[in-house]
């Protein structure tokens, strides 16, 4: 189920320097949607948020609809925390909680480490969903406030991450570096898409980042799809991966056992 953000007052204007103000004290963020969902962004029924705007152009992105922050609709804090009170329960039971994810959701710090810290104060289990590229935005405050991250590690070879993000991998460890240094648990996210991050050599650098960090609880190598193409051709943004298949099932096998060879817990 994914749920467009409610239709809040865009700020005109006469509002344009309380709005600013809003932002900048995390009361106000620029939301694209949020769902309810099973088992797929960290533990439990999970209320996944997604904020709009990400830095990163990813190749096999599935929600390019996701990367301008000019495009989400402006949502007040209060309004997310009143929704999350309506699912205590259902987190209670399945023992879930908050997902912010994006685009990117540290473009937006100042409202990711509010909401982190009201939810936490609700005793809602909080997750970040993130590539790592802005984890200087991050706060020591904000860390101590997850219960977890969920971390894309794109590709481990500098040269393969820039061509399938356009940015650069050294933020990514560097943020993996602190939450290990923090202890904070995370669940590593790897996609596998042929001819672009499924070389031996790529897989095998993203395995030697990962068993360096004692914090990682599991490892998720993601078959790569193409359930996001209409909304590329929507955006009218090219495509590259138009024509590539998803990877075989033995082949994505392979994969995770080259991460299970390293004592990770592999999914």
């Amino acid at each position: 189920m994914l749920v467009p953000a409610p239709d809040a007052a865009r700020p005109d204007s006469d509002g344009r320097h309380a709005h600013l103000e809003a932002v900048r004290a995390g009361r106000v963020a620029s939301v694209h949607s949020w769902e309810l969902v099973t088992s797929v962004d960290g533990p439990g029924t999970r209320m996944t948020l997604f904020l709009a705007g990400c830095p990163l152009r990813c190749q096999y992105c599935h929600n390019p609809d996701t990367w301008q922050q000019r495009d989400g609709i402006p949502t007040e804090v209060d309004d997310v925390l009143a929704r999350l009170r309506r699912y205590l329960p259902v987190f209670k039971a399945t023992g879930g909680g908050l997902t912010i994810s994006g685009g990117e959701p540290l473009q937006q710090p100042a409202f990711v480490t509010r909401l982190a810290r009201e939810a936490k104060e609700l005793g809602i289990h909080v997750a970040l969903d993130t590539s790592g590229n802005l984890g200087r935005n991050a706060s020591d405050a904000l860390l101590d406030d997850l219960g977890m991250v969920l971390l894309d590690v794109k590709s481990g070879l500098p040269d393969t991450y820039r061509e399938v993000t356009g940015r650069e991998l050294q933020p990514t460890i560097d943020f993996g570096d602190r939450l290990a240094a923090k202890g904070v648990p995370v669940w590593i996210r790897f996609v596998l898409v042929p001819g672009l991050t499924d070389a031996p050599e790529n897989v095998e650098a993203v395995a030697d980042i990962v068993e360096r960090w004692p914090n990682v609880a599991r490892v998720e190598v993601l078959p790569f799809h193409q359930m996001g193409t209409s909304k590329w051709e929507r955006l009218g943004i090219d495509y590259a991966l138009a024509d590539v298949q998803p990877p075989e099932a033995d082949h994505a096998e392979s994969v995770r056992d080259r991460f299970r060879a390293r004592g990770l817990q592999t999914f």
